[in-house]
């Protein structure tokens, strides 16, 4: 919220973001086009501090993998750093990675409905905050339900994942 209320109020005169608008304009002669610079700072308040840790978890887990028995061998075998760097370890080191990523949905959810809230986006947080202020609960059951399908794809897509990166792992 700090981060869009200094890109999008206090410098919005130099940074030509503003702190509202939709990610469609509708304009007379062309119809309904889309903005992708109303797109910049939800995003960036969303997702800064998730691609930070993200980053960290993926640097530390590369260098555990690095480290490992089997990468020795390899550099004997004589392969090239970038296929042992992206063909073996790379796929080792993913599985924190992908759980991590996985655990942030939560966060990330979360942080959009007032994010949408905040930019005036028409989306599902913002119909739930709106439905939570007027008690409307039945709307607030369905929002709860999409939101929990969400994260059940969300867990089988990360059991996916794991099969598709880590070789030792089979569904």
């Amino acid at each position: 919220i700090v981060i869009a209320y200094l890109f999008g109020f206090v410098l919005s005169d130099y940074t030509g973001l503003r702190m509202t608008g939709s990610l469609f304009e509708t304009d007379p002669f062309s119809g309904r086009t889309p903005e992708l610079k109303n797109l910049i700072l939800p995003a960036f308040t969303l997702g800064i501090r998730p691609l930070a840790i993200i980053t960290q978890l993926t640097r530390s887990s590369m260098l555990d993998v690095l480290n490992q028995d089997y990468i020795r061998t390899a550099y004997a075998k004589g392969l090239s750093r970038s296929v042992i760097v992206w063909k073996h370890a790379l796929r080792n080191a993913l599985n924190p990675v992908i759980t991590a990523i996985t655990g942030w949905f939560a966060e990330l959810l979360a942080g959009a409905f007032f994010v949408e809230y905040i930019f005036g986006w028409k989306g599902i947080g913002k119909i739930t905050v709106d439905a939570l202020e007027k008690l409307d609960f039945p709307v607030v059951m369905g929002s709860v339900l999409i939101t929990s399908f969400l994260f059940i794809l969300i867990g089988i897509l990360a059991d996916f994942l794991y099969g598709l990166a880590d070789p030792r792992i089979r569904l």
